[in-house]
């Protein structure tokens, strides 16, 4: 760990193994905004006119990793993360630390632990009620990725008709979603979204993803997330936890956990990521995907 300037900021945290390093914010946040090779390309987006920028009530993307509670609504989802965070370093595990919302009253702290050696990173996001009444939410973890990669989503198995009768799993669409969009590949074993420097609209899908994993591919890394499945779990948005999203700028990997109340002063909700970052070029086939992401993603452990 070590502590530095980054983007603008004077004061961001640095965790590294001598390979892959992340960059959190603790001027604004809790944010990530790098993740990669050392020496190698940011896979986090960084928006240009908000780097360096601190204060002020407007909600500002910044880029990178961010922790938002769901269902999405305006403004309640959109308190801005303008100010300093307080910040804990344990020997193992940076912890970030969010001042309660003003407007919600939601405290919102992210825990990071790099794993040496193996590529890896646990992200474990914590949600705190500190109202004096129950409030009902689901823990949100966006990722706004760099231009010009592509999203993977595992589909569901194949399963013969009429062997199996029910349905699979949700497919969500959002009123600007376009499914002939060229951006979307709808294959057999994968769902890919390309993100298009040079789209002029935006698009949005939604799954309930029981695999519990996604990546992102961009020219020789390959970014995958793990995250829980909870059968028994309520999910937003018409029982997703997993979403993407893309325009000009970015592509947004979203998971989210089950939606729940949490009691009145201190009630809590975790969602777990597990970050696993790899030297990996990726075709656009189903082959290719097969062979070069599912090894990486059962080498690493699916999160409890």
């Amino acid at each position: 760990m070590e502590k530095l300037a980054y983007g603008g900021w004077d004061h961001c945290i640095r965790l590294s193994d001598g390979t892959i390093e992340l960059i959190a914010t603790t001027d604004v946040g809790p944010r990530i905004i790098r993740f990669g090779f050392v020496g190698g390309p940011n896979l986090l987006f960084e928006h240009p006119a908000d780097l360096g920028k601190t204060g002020g009530d407007e909600w500002r993307i910044y880029g990178g990793h961010r922790f938002w509670h769901a269902p999405e609504a305006f403004p309640r989802t959109y308190g801005p993360d303008n100010a300093p965070v307080e910040h804990e370093w344990t020997g193992t595990t940076l912890r970030l630390r969010q001042a309660v919302e003003a407007d919600t009253g939601i405290g919102k702290e992210m825990e990071l632990t790099l794993h040496p050696g193996e590529g890896r990173v646990t992200l474990l996001h914590r949600a705190t009620n500190e109202n004096p009444w129950e409030v009902e939410l689901a823990p949100w973890a966006p990722t706004a990725l760099a231009a010009g990669g592509r999203a993977i989503v595992p589909q569901e198995d194949y399963r013969p008709h009429p062997e199996y009768l029910l349905p699979s799993r949700p497919l969500v669409l959002w009123h600007y979603t376009d499914m002939s969009d060229p951006r979307w590949s709808w294959g057999r074993r994968y769902l890919q979204l390309r993100q298009d420097p040079a789209a002029t609209t935006k698009q949005k899908v939604g799954v309930l993803n029981t695999k519990g994993w996604a990546a992102y591919s961009l020219e020789d890394d390959l970014f995958v997330k793990r995250y829980p499945y909870r059968p028994a779990g309520r999910y937003p948005d018409f029982g997703c936890n997993t979403e993407l999203f893309t325009d000009a700028a970015m592509l947004e990997v979203e998971t989210l956990g089950p939606l729940g109340r949490l009691r009145a002063h201190g009630g809590t909700a975790e969602h777990t990521e597990e970050w696993l970052l790899a030297r990996a070029r990726v075709g656009t086939g189903e082959r290719s995907i097969q062979e070069a992401v599912e090894p990486l993603v059962a080498a690493t452990a699916a999160v409890p």
